[in-house]
C-alpha cells in the first residue's frame, strides 16, 4: 500500500515491547510471551480445520465440466485445453491454462486441488498481512500476522453456501476462488518495492497478472479495477507526494493489462459464442430492466452473506490485531503513508465491496438470470475483497477502542473477539464434516462405477450404463430425471465409449 518507502528497519521480536533483545538473550531459545502463545493457539483452530478440508480432497471425483475436459487435456494436451477454452467455450485462456494444469493429472488433479489452494489463499494472505504492517511501521506479536491470514482463510474458503463449489470443484475454483487470489498476490511485489529495480519488476508483475486476470475471470477483472480505480481516485490521501507517484504509475499499468486480457477475451470466437449461447448477445447489460434486476439480485446476495455470521470471525481476528499491534521501532527515513484518517478509509473500503459486488452482478446476469441469487460460486470474485475488508475494519475498531479505552476494558474487547474467532470456527466445521460425509460416499460409488465402465471399454463394449452421483449440487448427467443428458457424451468420450445410457444403479 504504502510505496517507495525507504529502507526501513524491522524489529528482530515484533512481540517483545523493548523491540531489541536484551543483554545475554542472543542464542537463546525464549519461551513465547503469553500473547505470542496465545495467538499461535488461536491461529491453530482454523489451520486445523484447514488441514482437515484439505485432506478431505482426497475424496474428490470428476464431475459436470471436468467431463469435457479430461478428454481433451489427455488427447491434444493442455494447448488443446487452451484452444478449446478460446475458440469454442468462453474465451479465458488464462482459465484454460489453469485447468490444463490439474486435468493432465486426472483424478490425483482434483484431489490435491483443494489443499493446494488452501495453501496458495493462505501464503497470499499471510504475506499481505505481514508486508501492510511493515509498510504502515507497526509490529505485532509473532502468530498474529498468522491469526489474521488463517481466518481469512477459513472464512473465504469455507463460510459460502457450496462450500464443494468454492474449494472442491477446481472447473469453478480457477475461475471464482483462485482468480481473486491471484490478482490480490500482484500486490505483494509493490510492496516490497523500494529500489528502482524492484519497482520496475513490481510493474511487470502487475502489467502480467493484469492480462492474465483479464483472460481468467470477467468478474475479478471487475473487483481489480474497481480497487484500481479507488486507489487513482484516493491515493494521494492515503500516501506521501513521494510515493505517489509509482503507486498511480502502478495501478495504470495494472488498469491496462486487464484491459488488454478483457479484449482478448471479449473479441474471441468463444466468447460470442458463450454469449450466443445464453442470448446474452442480444440483451444488453446497461438495459433499465437488467440494471434493477441486477440490483434485487444483489442484494438478496448481500442479505445471504451479511446474515451468516461465521464472517464474524475474520471481523474478531482484525480486532485482536488492531489491539495488539505497536509502532514499529524503526531507523531513520521519510514516511510514505499519510495519518490514518480511520473513517474515511473504512467507508472507502465498504464502497469498494459494494460497487464490486453489484457491478459483477451486472455482468453475470445475462448468463444466469435470477439464478445469479443461487450460483453462489460467482460471488467469490469479490468475497475475496470483502473478507480483507472486514479483517481491516476490525483493525480500525481495535486500534479505536486501544487509543479511547482503559486497558481493563481493551483486555475485555480481545477476550470477546477471541471468543467469537473461536466459535466461527467451530461453526465453520460443522456443515464441513456433513459435507465430507456426503463426499466420501460419493468417492465410493464413483470408484465402483469407473472400474465397470472402463471394464466395459476394455471388453470392446461401445455402450454401458451410467448412474449419476452427485454431491452437492454438482451437474451429472442424465438429471432431471433423464431429461438432460449433459454431459453424457463427454462422459463416454472419457471412457473411449461411443455413448452411455442412464441407469439408476450403482455398480
Amino acid at each position: 500500500m504504502a510505496v517507495g518507502a525507504s529502507h526501513m528497519t524491522v524489529p528482530r521480536e515484533p512481540g517483545d515491547s523493548s523491540g531489541q533483545p536484551g543483554p545475554g538473550r542472543r542464542g537463546r531459545w525464549q519461551l513465547p510471551s503469553p500473547v505470542t502463545a496465545g495467538a499461535l493457539l488461536l491461529a491453530a483452530l482454523p489451520l486445523l480445520l484447514l488441514a482437515a478440508a484439505g485432506r478431505l480432497g482426497r475424496h474428490v471425483r470428476p464431475s459436470a465440466d471436468e467431463w469435457c475436459f479430461l478428454p481433451v487435456v489427455r488427447d491434444q494436451g493442455i494447448g488443446g485445453m487452451i484452444g478449446k477454452f478460446y475458440v469454442t467455450d468462453n474465451g479465458r485462456v488464462g482459465n484454460g491454462l489453469l485447468v490444463g494444469l490439474y486435468a493432465q493429472f486426472p483424478v490425483a488433479g482434483h484431489q490435491w486441488y483443494a489443499a493446494l489452494s488452501t495453501l496458495l489463499v493462505l501464503a497470499v494472505s499471510w504475506a499481505l498481512v505481514v508486508l501492510l504492517l511493515r509498510r504502515a511501521r507497526l509490529a505485532a506479536p509473532r502468530g498474529l500476522a498468522l491469526l489474521v491470514a488463517a481466518a481469512v482463510t477459513a472464512v473465504f474458503l469455507l463460510a459460502t453456501p457450496n462450500t464443494y463449489k468454492t474449494l472442491y470443484w477446481p472447473a469453478g475454483s480457477v475461475s471464482h476462488t483462485v482468480a481473486p487470489v491471484l490478482a490480490c498476490a500482484a500486490v505483494l511485489p509493490a510492496l516490497v518495492a523500494r529500489a528502482r529495480r524492484s519497482r520496475v519488476a513490481a510493474l511487470a508483475v502487475v502489467a502480467a497478472a493484469g492480462v492474465f486476470t483479464g483472460t481468467l475471470s470477467e468478474e475479478t477483472s471487475v473487483v481489480a479495477l474497481v480497487v484500481l480505480g479507488g486507489l487513482l481516485l484516493l491515493g494521494r490521501r492515503l500516501v506521501t507526494d513521494r510515493a505517489w507517484p509509482f503507486v498511480r504509475t502502478w495501478a495504470l499499468t495494472g488498469a491496462a493489462g486487464i484491459a488488454v486480457g478483457t479484449a482478448v477475451l471479449m473479441t474471441s470466437p468463444g466468447s460470442r459464442r458463450r454469449r450466443e449461447r445464453f442470448g446474452a448477445e442480444t440483451t444488453s447489460i446497461l438495459a433499465p430492466d437488467s440494471l434493477l434486476a441486477s440490483a434485487r439480485g444483489f442484494a438478496r446476495i448481500a442479505e445471504s452473506v451479511l446474515t451468516t455470521w461465521e464472517y464474524g470471525g475474520v471481523l474478531a481476528a482484525g480486532v485482536v490485531l488492531g489491539l495488539l499491534v505497536r509502532p514499529a521501532r524503526t531507523g531513520a527515513g521519510a514516511a510514505v503513508l499519510r495519518p490514518c484518517r480511520p473513517l474515511p478509509l473504512a467507508c472507502a473500503g465498504v464502497l469498494a465491496v459494494l460497487v464490486s459486488g453489484y457491478l459483477c452482478t451486472v455482468v453475470t446476469y445475462p448468463v444466469f438470470g435470477p439464478r445469479v441469487v443461487t450460483a453462489a460460486r460467482t460471488w467469490n470474485d469479490y468475497l475475496f475483497l470483502y473478507v480483507l475488508v472486514l479483517a481491516g475494519l476490525g483493525a480500525l475498531l481495535g486500534r479505536a477502542l486501544r487509543r479511547r479505552s482503559a486497558r481493563p476494558w481493551t483486555v475485555a474487547a480481545a477476550a470477546v473477539s477471541a471468543v467469537l474467532y473461536a466459535a466461527s470456527v467451530v461453526g465453520l466445521a460443522v456443515p464441513l464434516y456433513h459435507l465430507g460425509q456426503d463426499m466420501r460416499v460419493r468417492a465410493g460409488q464413483w470408484d465402483r462405477q469407473d472400474a465397470s465402465l472402463r471394464a466395459a471399454a476394455a471388453r470392446g463394449a461401445e455402450v454401458a450404463p451410467y448412474t449419476p452421483t452427485p454431491v452437492a449440487g454438482i451437474l451429472e448427467p442424465f438429471r432431471a430425471g433423464g431429461r438432460i443428458a449433459w454431459p453424457a457424451r463427454c462422459v463416454a468420450e472419457y471412457y473411449r465409449l461411443d455413448r452411455i445410457t442412464r441407469s439408476t444403479r450403482v455398480p
